[in-house]
């Protein structure tokens, strides 16, 4: 007998076996049958409860495949600088602070960004040394490979006019030598690494503060990345395992490893997938390159307007050889690669490595590899991904920031940028994220993104290389089958099946008939994890 019914509903229940249904049983925190109302209504024993749908419709419950967790569930309690207007604005909320904050203490933000200002230009150590001169000063740009500095915070990382750039990592220095204040890529963590972290109480508090808002959002899983050369790993690690220890954990989460790491996981034996419905190990997680906007990610032609090509962050000998050892002691690898060369030599380690036979003995990983992002790349190189099983991991919701920047940094080449389409018809299985903090974690914002490639004001008109749009069911299936498929959890989750987890969304709008501009709009009125009712009554 069933414990919750759910009836009078319209289920797209992504199950070829019945395709659509008006209700769902539950029991035991899995679907036990699901079919008509008269069928289902039968199921209920004693005590069961019942809940009317009202003719709503009904989805598998969203999954964010990229979010880096630990720094968006930290970053809400400090400053939030997504949309500020102008630089003065930024110093501004910076002075605010400054007055709230005993002297010394350190005052952190994130999300600004310069292309969206008059003047685009980023803040400097002396904007933030008038703002804030007693305390030390860190703001992270949106996409997170790139903060601003103060001068005291430059001091306390030991960072000087004669200070080299670290691997990996640019210090941006005037016409005479001296630091600007702006960190790129690794640079970044030679600041990082003086901030004092918080304890792990205050990390499980800070994720356990995020479940809800997540919930509200009809999120019921997440594949949390990890930064690379970062310190939050572990903690994140801890934090996860004593809230699935304390039956805290209301979310299914895949947590991926640094791939700074891979060693250590190799020594131990750990493996992908290791773990339980709530909490598994994932990926081990490198990066190939940096990010477009700071001109970092890896190109075969120069950026517009000089800049050179990016970088490399991480070799590609170290990369294959990493693949390599990961292919054969059960560990997938998930990339970070946002270049268009960053692809095109991935794709040729990738196809080095898994057309060679593996060696005897090895452990197959039990979810494929899969490569963060692909936000430029060139057709060829789609199909290579395609013909070796390598997933896409893609972000559709940062499309409406990228436009106007790709069409500035690699100008006629940006018709390779977010390929979606191109991408799904060469046969790559995709799924969608959100990337968050660097873009708001609402999945049906990433939904109106893939389907109409437009601004929330609808620019442009016809969307931005409106070829490479997707359909509303194929952008549901990237939120939910997709990220089932990138953790070789298929036949436990992603669609409204018999035998499945009960995770599923009830919204306040069908979003399978709405004009596209609403989509970003659409609001879930009920959240069910683990045949749990965990969120009711969002979407009115």
């Amino acid at each position: 007998m069933a414990c919750l019914l759910l009836v009078n509903g319209r289920c797209h229940t992504q199950d070829p076996a019945c395709p659509r249904a008006t209700a769902v049983a539950i029991r035991a925190g899995r679907i036990l049958a699901v079919g008509g109302d008269a069928d289902i209504r039968a199921l209920g024993g004693p005590g069961a409860q019942t809940l009317d749908l009202e003719g709503r419709r009904v989805i598998p419950g969203l999954v964010d495949g990229h979010i880096h967790y630990y720094d968006w569930a930290l970053g809400r309690r400090r400053l939030q600088l997504a949309g500020m207007a102008s630089l003065g604005q930024v110093t501004g909320r910076v002075a605010q602070a400054a007055q709230a904050t005993p002297a010394g203490g350190w005052i952190l933000g994130l999300g600004w960004l310069e292309t969206d200002w008059a003047d685009g230009r980023m803040p400097l150590r002396a904007d933030l040394d008038r703002a804030a001169p007693g305390h030390p000063v860190l703001l992270w740009r949106a996409d997170l490979h790139l903060a601003a500095a103060n001068s005291l915070a430059l001091r306390l990382a030991g960072i000087g006019p004669g200070t080299p750039d670290p691997p990996m990592g640019v210090i941006d220095r005037d016409g005479e030598g001296r630091p600007t204040g702006i960190l790129r890529d690794l640079a970044i963590n030679l600041v990082t690494g003086r901030i004092p972290p918080p304890t792990d109480a205050q990390v499980a508090q800070a994720f356990t503060a995020g479940f809800q808002a997540l919930h509200r959002l009809g999120l019921t899983g997440i594949h949390d990345q990890r930064l690379m050369g970062g310190i939050e790993g572990g903690a994140a690690l801890r934090a996860w395992q004593t809230l699935a220890a304390d039956g805290s954990l209301d979310l299914r989460v895949w947590t991926n490893l640094p791939g700074e790491r891979l060693d250590e996981a190799i020594a131990l034996g750990l493996c992908t997938g290791l773990g339980n419905d709530r909490l598994r190990i994932g990926h081990c997680k490198f990066f190939a390159d940096g990010a477009q906007g700071v001109r970092t990610a890896w190109q075969l032609e120069p950026y517009a307007g000089g800049g050179g090509t990016g970088l490399p962050l991480t070799p590609m000998e170290t990369l294959e050889n990493a693949l390599r050892r990961a292919r054969e002691h059960g560990l997938a690898l998930s990339v970070h690669a946002n270049g268009d060369r960053a692809n095109r030599e991935l794709a040729r380690v990738f196809q080095r490595v898994l057309d060679a036979p593996p060696a005897p003995g090895a452990v197959p990983p039990r979810a494929p590899h899969r490569i963060e992002h692909m936000q430029l790349i060139r057709p060829e190189d789609i199909q290579r991904f395609a013909r070796l099983g390598v997933m896409g991991s893609v972000q559709p919701v940062e499309v409406a920031e990228d436009m106007a920047m790709m069409e500035a940094t690699v100008g006629e080449r940006s018709r390779y940028g977010h390929a979606w389409r191109s991408i799904w018809d060469a046969g790559i299985r995709l799924a969608f994220g959100s990337d968050a903090p660097v873009s708001d974690p609402d999945p049906f914002l990433g939904i109106h993104a893939a389907v109409t490639r437009q601004r929330r004001d609808g620019t442009p008109p016809e969307g931005w290389h409106p070829e490479q749009r997707l359909t509303v069911a194929e952008a549901v299936w990237a939120y939910t089958m997709g990220p089932a498929l990138a953790t070789g959890q298929e036949r436990d989750q992603g669609s409204i099946s018999p035998g499945k987890r009960a995770d599923l969304v009830v919204l306040d709008r069908d979003l399978f008939h709405l004009d596209p501009m609403e989509l970003a709009s659409v609001r879930p009125v009920l959240t069910v994890f683990d045949g749990r009712v965990v969120c009711a009554g969002a979407g009115n």
